[in-house]
């Protein structure tokens, strides 16, 4: 089954590669919900995703010769909408306000209140952050990147990273907290 499916992949791909409009649209509505999954954690909401992955796509399709048929295409895909992501978040970076570390305090997060967490609501609370927290928590803490390497991606320093790494992580603490505090006031 897994064979027959990865032939049909490529079969389509090669259709892609032609210029198809049908198989390019089955491309996209295949692996939209995949795609929109990475764009909203690094956007404000879900129109400012569906942006993203609209460009993500369009990069998809333009370069899909650069595709190495057998490796993974959603690790291929989901490399390229995190790229994308960065970009959006670079030429939109200008109209983007941070908060100042001086907000940083060290909050306390019972496992209790994770566990009642959706990850709906974890990704809500993520796209609550400031796109600049929001990014840099994106790619350390769910992507796995290392400060130098988020500080060569986003242009800015490795302190800057940091920085935004630790502000992120407490404003995710207080809101967090305030879940918490909330679902504790609902059912006493």
């Amino acid at each position: 089954m897994y064979k027959e499916e990865n032939q049909e992949l490529e079969v389509l791909i090669a259709n892609c590669q032609k210029g198809k409009r049908a198989p390019q649209e089955e491309l996209y509505l295949r692996f939209y919900n995949y795609a929109m999954s990475i764009c909203l954690r690094y956007s404000r909401d879900r129109e400012e995703a569906l942006e993203i992955v609209n460009d993500g796509f369009i990069k998809v399709l333009r370069n899909l010769d650069k595709y190495t048929l057998g490796l993974s295409f959603k690790g291929w895909l989901r490399r390229i909408m995190i790229n994308t992501a960065i970009d959006y978040y670079r030429r939109n970076e200008k109209f983007y306000h941070s908060v100042d570390i001086s907000y940083a305090r060290h909050q306390q997060v019972t496992e209790d209140a994770l566990g009642k967490i959706s990850e709906k609501e974890i990704i809500a609370l993520i796209q609550l952050l400031p796109p600049s927290y929001r990014m840099v928590f994106n790619l350390f803490a769910i992507e796995g990147f290392k400060h130098h390497e988020i500080a060569q991606k986003l242009k800015i320093s490795v302190g800057t990273s940091k920085s935004n790494l630790a502000v992120a992580r407490s404003k995710l603490k207080k809101m967090l907290l305030n879940v918490e505090q909330e679902n504790y006031i609902e059912h006493g």
